[in-house]
């Protein structure tokens, strides 16, 4: 049996299914977009896209969590 998605990776299903777009589409926007702050990130995804508080921010968190690992060398 595959482990449990956690964290924010767990809204991507239904982040997907209600707004129609996969998250890669969403993060390559983000990442497109100039350094922010994470909340200004997610006021972003909720002004320009209509997108649900916990949604924008699920996806943000997942962003910059990447970007730190990246940063820091770990894969984990």
């Amino acid at each position: 049996m595959a482990d449990k998605v956690k964290g924010p990776a767990s809204y991507f299903p239904s982040i997907e299914r209600t707004y129609g777009r996969p998250v890669s589409d969403w993060l390559a926007q983000l990442e497109a977009l100039p350094d922010r702050r994470h909340m200004d990130y997610v006021a972003w995804l909720k002004t320009e896209h209509g997108m649900g508080h916990g949604h924008a921010n699920a996806i943000v968190a997942h962003m910059l969590a990447a970007r730190k690992r990246s940063a820091t060398g770990s894969g984990a």
